[in-house]
């Protein structure tokens, strides 16, 4: 067996099969992509004379998923340019093409007999020591490979992807009782890797850890809002981020992933448990009915909730289960949903609930109790350990807590009681662990109880924790925004902490200190966040305030701070590495622009988005993206620079954000010095890692630039390029008023074309912009909405 995966072949072109190709493709893996031939002409295909017997009609199905890969939303690859990297055929003609592949996924419809077929020609044509694989949500692993080979049984396993593929972190791995220990190492490794993916070894029962956990809690939540009297709306504004989970909560949720998928896989544990637990996983009349009518979510355009437009615009309806009939949607009030509301933490949230005894308090209580207990009944028959549960319903369902995080949360000794008095069958090993005098089951973030004592989680050794750090004292200096700690082998960390991560004073003071203990005792300085974002920006709520107080003192002297930041940061004699990931807006991005070298995670959303407050780029953003398009250019190259300025006028204007690492590089954001992380858990580990080779290659800050500009002729250029946009109707007038601003900051002012000026220069032109268009009453408007709505107002 090879040590890597050089190519992939998916067994599948529906949407998962689709969908795994991609990610694969976005980690630069070739795939070859088959599904099987169509049994039919297509009109189109009629019209040009096609039999079923031409090639592209053989191949259809899996062309149509290729080409509907460049249309989904979100989307499936990084850029599109990934596609390159998957070929595609049909199971009648290429199977015998599996024999070139490492790694062999089987993603065909969820029918026993149907994989089974498939992968017996797998065995037929597999090369000696190729891992072959099923993506199911649920069939047995092992009556799968019943029959099959016994080289293909020891390469094979159960590899169940989260839908969407590209952005579920979790990848539950089955292996049955033949599979290779030394295959499963290598598969995790890949996954972990290679694909960037958060790993569980699930035992081979129905549904496996994710959805045999997520699937009860969603249908205990159904009975109980049934029982209770509850509606649609009232369940999702309560089990929402409230209790800890997504914003699309219950029925949102369903609607997304569809109710027939929910149907089929709820299914899977129906029709293998006995009693109680059959009964609950046996859905309601009223969902059974929605399917039959084809109301199965957001692909069917109604499910829980339906979409229309009336008299005041769109209106969103949610379904009345009694009525089967649409009605507007509601959200629940009580008092212990508005003292939850003001809690930061999700355990303050979730003790403002459940110890309530209002009807939300009620609703919490009855939903969680029953998830907890069955969580803990089935925790040894599904999974290794408590943590796996816990990390598969993070990282496949975007809870922030698992079952025993939660269970922790509330309080174990506390709520047993509770659920002893309520006559619950508490499992003996909770019991135990209770009479034991242990009452948590983790302590710490990687010490959890297991099997009478605390052990410690397996963890990748690229997987570095700033809260492990911090707790063991390597915390050097810190404040309300931001910590400098020791990483060891000589380099340093800077984490973001402040709220949004955001950047005041305090974070600029503590980036301004680390550069200078860095340069005195350290290699080097990563910059990093292990919150939800990097950074979303500036500090926007103390623009506003000293904007509308027309201190306009201030505001210049916070600029000009910012700025000198972000020029410390270039020009720091020891590397520094930023690691960017998820958002990286405003003034996050002007602190990775000037870094030595930024090692961003793949979902890295990088933009510079002032415009959409009213303002451009003031911490130097505007002058460091032109440099970095500048990069480009061949030394010594005698260049139109008018392309290069319109790109960057373009990308600020417009507020452009990436919709990932790759597309932040083609955006011009990320240069050659910059690498893409595709596991987020990783980004730290890289960046200290480049800090020691940078250091090692001896690295030595860049030289002051000397910068040509486009001048006066360029600036008109781009001003009447924001001119065509506002006759278009697709700017405003205050629109092309900033827009007019940048041009002149990004030309250089009134010099002439060609003119060389130095960066200080052009970071004078940035602020003074930045403090005119702060003073503009429409900007304070933008800035007004954005931090009461959180998004843009477009005046």
């Amino acid at each position: 067996m090879k040590d890597s995966i050089q190519k992939a072949v998916v067994l599948g072109a529906g949407v998962m099969g689709a969908g795994i190709a991609a990610h694969l493709a976005n980690a630069g893996i070739p795939v070859l992509l088959l599904d099987k031939k169509p049994d039919f002409l297509t009109e189109e295909e009629k019209q040009q004379g096609k039999t079923l017997e031409d090639k592209t009609v053989r191949n259809r199905l899996a062309q149509t998923a290729l080409n509907d890969l460049k249309k989904q939303k979100p989307a499936p690859l990084t850029v599109k340019e990934n596609l390159y990297y998957i070929d595609i055929g049909c199971f009648e003609d290429d199977m015998f093409r599996i024999q070139e592949a490492d790694w062999i996924i089987e993603v065909v419809v969820e029918n026993i007999d149907i994989k089974k077929k498939i992968l017996a020609e797998v065995d037929t044509y597999r090369k000696e020591g190729a891992v072959v694989s099923s993506n199911t949500s649920g069939i047995s692993i092992n009556e799968m490979a019943e029959g099959r080979s016994e080289a293909f049984q020891s390469h094979f396993l159960g590899t169940h992807f989260f839908n969407p593929p590209r952005y579920l972190k979790l990848l539950e791995i089955i292996p049955h009782k033949k599979t290779e220990k030394r295959v499963l190492a290598f598969m995790t490794n890949i996954a972990e890797n290679v694909l960037g993916k958060g790993v569980v070894e699930a035992k081979d029962t129905p549904n496996f850890i994710g959805n045999r956990i997520g699937t009860y809690g969603l249908l205990i939540t159904v009975q109980e809002m049934m029982k209770e009297g509850w509606s649609v709306g009232e369940i999702d504004s309560v089990t929402g981020p409230l209790i800890g989970r997504p914003k699309s909560a219950t029925f949102r949720t369903l609607d997304v992933v569809g109710l027939d998928t929910f149907l089929h896989v709820a299914g899977n544990v129906r029709d293998k448990v006995e009693g109680r637990e059959k009964a609950i996983f046996d859905p309601p009349s009223f969902m059974k009915e929605m399917a039959e009518k084809g109301w199965i979510g957001s692909k069917a355009g109604q499910g829980f909730y339906k979409k229309v437009k009336g008299e005041q615009g769109s209106e969103i309806l949610e379904l009345n289960p009694d009525t089967m009939e649409y009605q507007p949607a509601k959200k629940a009030k009580t008092p212990s949903i508005e003292e939850a509301k003001r809690a930061n933490q999700l355990s303050d949230k979730l003790k403002a609930l459940i110890y309530a005894e209002d009807e939300a308090g009620k609703l919490v209580w009855n939903m969680l109790k029953p998830m907890l207990l069955y969580s803990a009944e089935k925790c040894a028959s599904i999974a290794n350990d408590i943590a796996a549960v816990d990390d598969a319903m993070k990282w496949g369902f975007g809870w922030e807590a698992g079952p025993f995080e939660t269970w922790d949360a509330i309080g174990v000794e506390r709520s047993v009681e509770r659920m002893k008095a309520e006559g619950e069958k508490i499992p003996a090993w909770v019991l135990s662990m209770l009479d034991e005098g242990i009452l948590s089951f983790y302590q710490g973030p990687y010490s959890f109880y297991h099997q009478g004592q605390y052990i410690e989680k397996k963890r990748n050794q690229k997987e570095i924790s700033f809260q492990t750090i911090k707790d063991s004292g390597g915390v050097i200096k810190k404040n309300a925004g931001a910590s400098l700690m020791d990483l060891g082998d000589g380099v340093a960390g800077l984490e973001f902490h402040s709220p949004n991560n955001s950047i005041g004073l305090d974070v600029m003071q503590m980036v301004d200190h680390a550069l200078e203990e860095v340069e005195a005792n350290y290699k080097g300085l990563v910059i990093a966040s292990q919150g939800k974002n990097f950074c979303v920006g500036a500090n926007l709520m103390m623009i506003l305030m000293e904007a509308q107080d027309d201190n306009f003192t201030e505001i210049d002297m916070v600029v000009r701070k910012f700025q000198r930041t972000t020029k410390n940061i270039r020009y720091s004699r020891r590397p520094v590495v930023t690691a960017p990931h998820q958002m990286t807006l405003g003034g996050g991005a002007e602190i990775c622009l000037p870094s030595a070298s930024m090692q961003a995670a793949s979902e890295t959303y990088m933009g510079l988005v002032e415009s959409g407050v009213g303002l451009i780029p003031g911490g130097g953003g505007n002058k460091e993206l032109y440099l970095r398009h500048m990069e480009k250019l061949p030394k010594n190259a005698v260049a139109d620079l008018m392309p290069i300025a319109n790109k960057v006028f373009e990308k600020i204007a417009l507020a452009s954000v990436s919709t990932s690492a790759d597309e932040a590089r083609e955006f011009g954001y990320m240069s050659e010095r910059d690498d893409v992380i595709i596991n987020t858990d990783h980004r730290i580990y890289k960046a200290k890692q480049h800090v020691l080779h940078l250091y090692e290659k001896g690295y030595a800050p860049p030289k002051a630039p000397a910068i040509p500009v486009v001048g006066e002729t360029g600036c008109a250029a781009m001003k009447l390029g924001a001119k065509t946009l506002q006759m278009g109707g697709r700017a405003s007038e205050h629109d092309v008023k900033i827009a007019e601003k940048l041009a002149f900051v990004l030309a250089g002012g009134r010099v002439p074309k060609g003119t060389v000026v130095n960066e200080d220069y052009l970071l004078d032109l940035e602020r003074e912009a930045f403090l005119s268009l702060a003073g503009e009453p429409k900007t304070q408007q933008r800035m007004q909405y954005m931090l009461q709505k959180g998004k843009a107002l477009r005046n």
